[in-house]
């Protein structure tokens, strides 16, 4: 249904443009009837500008999407009027897709304008009705209520209830259950789950591995704009074969582990990071002696160590050397960095060549 070809996307940096940053590199991947494919990754890695690509909301730098066929990565006007008719995004803030002073059923009167200006008003009363109960909504609970007096989940849900109502084919879910409780999150999960048995497609853009395993056949592991894992969900998570994907899996909290336990590696980490005895001092306090979460906090505020310094109040803050070495080095390794090439490792499972992330 949806394929991307070697997609890419530029956008222009420095004082007057000059310079290009890949944000995403030749990127490829399908997503079939009835599939919900999940884009995997850490903040940054590219994946709701691949959403936003796929939505047309962003132009392409290069490469093709074909949706059904054809390829849409140039369509305007009404042929992406259309284009909208069989794909719709819901993204990680409802709050923001709505405006307060408006009753929150007004986003769905906007559709009405625009694409089915011909019904009636039994006809469209009937159609909203049948969205907002197939999200599981009460309609008398939920239409003509401000934002402020409906919940995050309701909200959600009623943006969903739209793309319904133009019995899409594809939906690109961006992050949609982030910024919700736990039950609610299950609840909208069960419902992709449900909309997905009927046929929908779905790109459910997250960074939480354990939600990508839980509601996804394939997933798609992203990192610095670069595929580097994809394939059948059981097998990148039963097998992982890049390092990056093991380095994911092994930072997902585990409920029978302790988490201010430090492991060797962020031990090693932190203490090579330490430049005076004072700074070890302080790293150890955390748990009587031992190294924990608690005690690398302490340390962090350390005058001792090389990434804090006093402010001017005379408290210990944290300064921004480190984010920002960590950031040019990810803008230099996305600009020059060679796309790796994927190679079968498996039936259904991909990995980039270059196993070293």
């Amino acid at each position: 249904m949806l394929k991307l070809d070697r997609v890419s996307k530029y956008f222009k940096t420095g004082t007057f443009g000059g310079d290009l940053l890949p944000a995403v590199k030749q990127v490829s991947f399908e997503i079939g009837s009835g599939e919900v494919v999940s884009l995997i990754g850490e903040s940054g890695s590219g994946k709701s500008t691949l959403g936003k690509m796929i939505l047309r909301l962003i132009d392409i730098s290069s490469g093709s999407i074909y949706f059904e066929g054809r390829d849409i990565s140039g369509i305007k006007g009404r042929a992406l009027r259309d284009y909208y008719r069989k794909v719709q995004g819901v993204f990680q803030d409802p709050f923001s897709s709505y405006n307060p002073i408006f009753r929150a059923d007004r986003v769905l009167e906007m559709l009405r304008k625009n694409y089915f200006a011909d019904l009636s008003d039994a006809d469209w009363n009937r159609k909203v009705y049948s969205s907002l109960e197939a999200v599981g909504l009460n309609p008398a609970d939920v239409l003509n209520k401000f934002t402020h007096q409906l919940s995050g989940g309701q909200l959600q849900r009623i943006l969903i209830a739209r793309a319904l109502l133009m019995d899409i084919r594809l939906l690109v879910a961006d992050e949609i259950i982030s910024m919700l409780d736990a039950s609610t999150r299950v609840d909208v999960l069960n419902l992709l789950a449900q909309l997905k048995a009927k046929g929908l497609g779905v790109l459910f853009i997250t960074h939480d591995l354990s939600l990508g395993n839980y509601i996804s056949e394939k997933a798609v592991i992203l990192r610095r704009g670069v595929v580097l894992e994809m394939g059948a969900t059981e097998k990148i998570f039963g097998n992982p074969q890049h390092s990056y994907t093991r380095s994911l899996l092994a930072a997902v909290p585990q409920l029978h582990k302790k988490w201010e336990v430090m492991g060797d590696e962020e031990k090693a980490e932190v203490a090579s990071a330490h430049r005076s005895p004072e700074g070890a001092a302080a790293l150890a306090r955390g748990n009587g002696g031992g190294q924990s979460r608690t005690g690398v906090a302490e340390a962090r505020q350390s005058p001792h160590l090389p990434w804090a310094r006093r402010s001017r109040h005379g408290d210990h803050v944290l300064v921004e050397e480190e984010a920002e070495r960590k950031a040019k080095r990810d803008t230099y390794l996305r600009t020059h960095e060679p796309v790796p090439e994927l190679v079968m490792v498996e039936e259904d499972h991909w990995v980039a060549l270059e196993a070293a992330a």
